[in-house]
């Protein structure tokens, strides 16, 4: 019998010491729902990098690209509320998807808690240096002439950046056709190649091939000018009004995540975030950051998820 007892306490006190020790207390994961290269991989290992260096944590990204990012999403809604399993999750996979695609795994309201907002940044419309197209007018001008046969890539079906080519199909009265990719990477090789006429990406995507010289800017599809691309114009500007595209990035955990750990990281990523050295390199990528409380993060979300059912619904977009 005191052998049982000495085993029982001997147990309850290890769980006691575990559940005692400060988060966190083993390595996190971090899920990056795009392949590497990508605008939302280099913002990943950016925020785990300093994670890291700065707090001490240790933060491992784990690439599991596919499907416009809902794969990974999807894994993370699955995932056990440790505070051991995040994802870095944006406008595209949590509020556009879900009104993509028709048999999504995960709601993003009920399977995922908003634990801090990581950068802002707008869509921009690209194509290679050596193409025939200088200006926007230009490929308004070629679609018209020749509907379906201008391409665009994208870093998968069911992006805001997908949206954002079919949208300006619309606005345009033009018919540019959609050519979907795993992510922005290899998006991005084929227009420089030549074998898609433009690419609708992200900015932190594209900044590295647009400072390089490779990439021409034609537009920025965000409401205002991007702070990285002052000369460029915006959509709007070009005459289609209100044209307003732009996409978010930030850090979900799975749903039943203890609110003491949504905290503590919230806190810890804000802190970051405030830094001069995180500003410069979020920045150097074409993203702004921009704190918000873990429940201001879970308003923007909900906010967004609404908005975007009547502009996908307006697209006629969907994804099988």
């Amino acid at each position: 019998m005191f052998k049982k007892l000495f085993s029982f306490l001997f147990l309850a006190c290890a769980l006691a010491a575990v559940q005692a020790q400060p988060y966190p207390a083993k390595p996190i994961r971090l899920i990056v729902p795009f392949p590497p290269g990508g605008g939302t991989d280099i913002l990943s290992r950016l925020v785990a990098n300093k994670l890291t260096e700065v707090s001490k944590w240790t933060v491992i990204p784990d690439n599991r690209g596919g499907a416009g990012g809902t794969i990974g999403i999807a894994e993370a809604a699955r995932a056990a509320p440790s505070g051991y399993e995040m994802v870095m999750g944006q406008k595209d996979n949590m509020v556009v998807a879900p009104w993509l695609y028709k048999n999504l795994s995960y709601d993003p309201i009920k399977d995922l808690v908003a634990v801090a907002h990581v950068a802002y940044t707008p869509v921009v419309i690209v194509t290679s240096v050596n193409s025939r197209f200088k200006t926007l007018a230009d490929v308004v001008a070629a679609a018209k002439a020749a509907p379906d046969q201008i391409t665009y890539g994208s870093p998968g079906n069911g992006t805001t950046i997908h949206l954002a080519g079919e949208i300006f199909n619309t606005a345009a009265g033009i018919k540019l056709r959609h050519i979907p990719y795993k992510g922005s990477n290899p998006a991005m090789m084929d227009v420089l190649a030549g074998n898609v006429d433009l690419m609708v990406s992200s900015l932190p995507s594209a900044i590295g091939q647009i400072k390089a010289g490779k990439l021409r800017t034609l537009a920025v599809t965000s409401a205002r000018r991007s702070t990285s691309l002052p000369d460029v114009p915006t959509v709007a500007e070009l005459g289609y009004k209100d044209f307003d595209v732009s996409t978010w990035y930030g850090l979900f955990m799975p749903a039943g995540t203890p609110k003491e750990t949504v905290a503590v990281v919230n806190a810890e990523v804000n802190k970051l975030l405030g830094t001069a050295d995180m500003k410069v390199a979020i920045n150097a990528q074409g993203a702004e950051t921009q704190n918000m409380t873990s429940e201001q993060f879970s308003t923007l979300l909900k906010t967004d998820y609404q908005k975007w059912k009547g502009i996908v619904q307006a697209s006629g977009a969907t994804v099988e």
